[in-house]
């Protein structure tokens, strides 16, 4: 199903959000490149009582001399699988040079007017996501290292799920 449009009316919520994560993750990086950089759930402020996670991260750098690293851009992606999913509290963490919203092309003609100007907008379309709202340079409020190490906690996170290791506590 993965080329095919999301048809709400046949899939659940968490079939539409698995589906437009899987859409996502192939529009990111289409070729399992692993010069691509980029992370799901990545947590902001961890060990605060204020953490927020962004659903999808890419980093691209300018290219990989210091200054190129520093200079390079953040995409944060937050899916949307329903009208409900929009307006609910969470999920709408930017904190991206470019931020995107992934959603189904319904919702997205129901939100529309209510997304912000420099917030971009996927939708599945026929061959793999499409872009329906180009999004707009926002400068981020975050430094790159911050941003960086965030992506790297959650994809080591990732590997060692994948790896079915225990997972470490603190005491």
């Amino acid at each position: 199903m993965e080329n095919d449009l999301i048809d709400q009316t046949k899939m659940c919520r968490p079939e539409i959000t698995l589906n437009l994560a899987q859409m996502l993750e192939k529009h990111i990086d289409p070729h399992n490149d692993p010069r691509v950089y980029w992370a799901k759930e990545v947590t902001f402020d961890y060990a605060t009582g204020e953490s927020v996670r962004v659903d999808y991260m890419r980093y691209k750098p300018v290219n990989n001399t210091v200054s190129g690293i520093e200079k390079g851009d953040f995409y944060c992606y937050e899916i949307k699988s329903s009208l409900a999913d929009f307006h609910s509290k969470n999920g709408h963490n930017f904190f991206g040079d470019y931020n995107y919203y992934v959603m189904p092309e319904e919702v997205f003609f129901k939100v529309q007017d209510l997304i912000p100007y420099f917030v971009g907008v996927l939708t599945p379309g026929q061959y793999g996501m499409i872009t329906v709202k180009n999004a707009r340079r926002r400068d981020r409020g975050r430094p790159v290292s911050e941003m960086l190490l965030m992506m790297w906690r959650s994809t080591r996170r990732e590997v060692v799920k994948a790896k079915g290791e225990p997972k470490w506590e603190m005491t």
